[in-house]
C-alpha cells in the first residue's frame, strides 16, 4: 500500500507542530523545513483543521498548532481523515468492471492485509513517531546544510 502525498505531508507537518508546542507556526517555515509547496501545505493544513487535527489562529502573530496533545493523535484515525479511499485493488471500488469478480479470492487476501496495516497504525500515536530531541537536531543540521548547498540559507 502507498500512502498519498497528502497524507506524508499531513504526518511531517503534526510531527513539526508536536516539536514547537510553545508557539505557532506558519505554512512558510513547515513548507521551508520540509522542501514541501506552501500551496499544497495551505491545502492540508485546511483539511486537518476542518477535521480537528490542528487549530490555526488567522491575522499578524497568527499560524496553527496541534489541537490535540501527541498521544491523543491516533496515526490509523488520521490516515483514515486524509485518505481518499482504500480502493487497492480495482475490485475495492464502488462500479468494478473487473470480470474476476466473484471468482477470485484475491480481494480477501488485500482486504486482510489492509485491515492488518490499519490496525497497527491504530497501536501508534503522534507521540510514538517524534524523533528523540537528539535525533531533531541532527536532523535540522542536515536540513540547515542542504539548504545552504542549495542557496537558500
Amino acid at each position: 500500500m502507498r500512502l498519498t502525498n497528502m497524507t506524508d505531508y499531513a504526518l511531517r507537518l503534526l510531527i513539526f507542530l508536536a516539536q514547537q508546542p510553545q508557539r505557532l507556526c506558519t505554512i512558510a517555515e513547515v513548507a521551508r523545513s520540509h522542501a514541501i509547496s506552501e500551496a499544497h501545505l495551505m491545502k492540508i493544513t485546511h483539511q486537518l483543521a476542518l477535521t480537528g487535527w490542528i487549530e490555526t489562529v488567522r491575522g499578524k502573530g497568527g499560524g496553527m498548532r496541534l489541537a490535540r496533545a501527541p498521544r491523543d493523535i491516533v496515526l490509523g484515525d488520521l490516515v483514515r481523515s486524509i485518505e481518499p479511499d482504500f480502493f487497492m485493488v480495482e475490485c475495492f471500488a464502488p462500479g468494478s468492471r473487473c470480470v474476476l469478480t466473484g471468482n477470485c479470492r484475491l480481494t480477501g487476501v488485500i482486504d486482510g492485509a489492509l485491515r492488518s496495516f490499519m490496525q497497527h497504525l491504530d497501536g501508534h500515536t503522534l507521540a510514538d513517531i517524534l524523533p528523540t530531541p537528539a535525533q531533531a537536531l541532527a536532523s535540522q543540521a542536515v536540513r540547515i546544510q542542504w539548504a545552504a548547498r542549495e542557496g537558500r540559507a
